[in-house]
């Protein structure tokens, strides 16, 4: 069979089972494998992102982390796109593929070839991220190689907790970041898509550490459990306030944003429980919405919240981000929101959500002067695209687990 040649579908089919067939713990192994039988490929490996997004992380023992700046797997990652390197003397060629699943960056697919990349190659690439995407349930190998250092005992809570970090749909494309990404501890997001809403919340727990860290766990999974059984916005925030307030009778609570988009129209209904901030970029001007300040989640536990409303059309990009963000300051005192932060958001107009969160959080350090931040934060951008005509793509999807 030809490089260039797809299998015969009973042989790519044979492919694809030898990939669901492998334990969760060897398929990246299998996939090289793979690669090297039907492809006559070498050098083959699956690169897992880092929980910075910074490297990708070899599966292959012994080879060294890739940096995503600068490097071809890097540009492949960040670009969503095939990266082919120039050709070797004897003709062959390095590839990059990127591996997502539903917008969520997993890595990339390098394969080293004699002549060129085979036809059936990217397709192959589509079911190792969702292979790889169902194995990370049932394994901790993965979560391991992506870790270039320990995390702290907060930040797996959080981690844990955390939606996948970024979406694809036909109304919206989505993506969210938290820093310092091994240590992190109160901040947090959460999202949740259905035919015709999606919900989006960004969340501050009071505190450092794994009390900050348990009490954001606790507000979310009380929004969750609301959500989930058909509450709206200030049924959610009532009951992660009555449920915050029972255990901690005020002493500590929760500073949220929460947000439900009608896919259909753009209208966004807002709760602002708090101090996450946000911003719509429209028509490359970044702006502040405000919203009547209310009490944060567990302050009183009997709060009346209430909904406001805003307005996106096509286009559009929101940031959100918590008080480690907007609250920031230089070592010379100087705040993060004064200049900075809207350079930021300018600096990445082009660039996809998930890119445009990784260059502000590059932005958020750079800003800090090689001095530790003194609050943990997120990140998320949201571009609004709008529903075309009414059609509906797909079926629903959720970021809560």
């Amino acid at each position: 069979m030809s490089n260039y040649e797809r299998p015969v579908e009973d042989e790519f089919r044979g492919i694809e089972q030898a990939l669901w067939a492998a334990p969760p713990h060897r398929l990246a192994e299998v996939a090289n494998g793979l690669i090297e039988q039907y492809a006559n490929g070498g050098d083959a490996g699956v690169l897992l992102i880092d929980y910075r997004q910074a490297f990708l992380v070899p599966t292959v023992r012994g080879r060294p982390d890739v940096p995503v700046d600068n490097t071809f797997p890097g540009r492949a990652f960040a670009s969503q796109r095939i990266v082919r390197e120039p050709p070797r003397e004897d003709g062959g060629r390095l590839v990059h593929l990127p591996l997502s699943v539903q917008g969520e960056r997993l890595g990339v697919l390098s394969v080293g070839l004699p002549d060129g990349a085979p036809a059936w190659l990217e397709d192959f690439a589509v079911v190792v991220a969702r292979a790889l995407k169902m194995a990370n349930q049932s394994t901790d190998l993965f979560r391991r190689i992506r870790r270039r250092t320990r995390l702290t005992l907060a930040a797996e809570i959080q981690w844990e907790l955390l939606p996948a970090p970024s979406c694809d749909a036909a109304e919206f494309h989505f993506a969210g970041q938290l820093e310092p990404a091994y240590a992190v501890w109160g901040d947090n997001f959460d999202w949740a898509a259905s035919e015709e809403r999606l919900t989006l919340t960004v969340s501050n727990g009071m505190g450092s550490g794994t009390d900050a860290a348990v009490l954001t766990h606790l507000a979310i999974s009380a929004l969750r459990n609301a959500r989930r059984s058909g509450g709206d916005l200030v049924e959610q925030a009532a009951l992660a306030d009555q449920t915050l307030f029972a255990r901690h009778r005020g002493e500590q609570h929760v500073a949220t944003l929460l947000l439900d988009f009608d896919l259909a129209t753009g209208r966004v209904r807002a709760v602002d429980a708090g101090s996450p901030m946000i911003f719509r970029v429209r028509d490359g001007s970044p702006e502040s919405i405000g919203f009547d300040a209310q009490m944060p989640l567990g302050m009183f536990g009997d709060t009346l919240y209430e909904v406001e409303e805003f307005t996106v059309r096509p286009g559009d990009r929101l940031v959100l981000v918590s008080d480690g963000v907007h609250a920031a300051l230089s070592p010379a005192g100087v705040p993060f929101t004064r200049s900075a932060l809207a350079q930021a958001m300018r600096a990445t107009r082009m660039q996809a959500p998930p890119e445009a969160v990784r260059t502000m959080i590059r932005h958020f350090i750079a800003f800090h002067e090689d001095t530790e931040p003194a609050d943990d934060a997120v990140i998320v951008c949201l571009d609004w695209t709008g529903r075309d005509g009414g059609a509906v793509s797909g079926g629903a999807v959720s970021g809560g687990a």
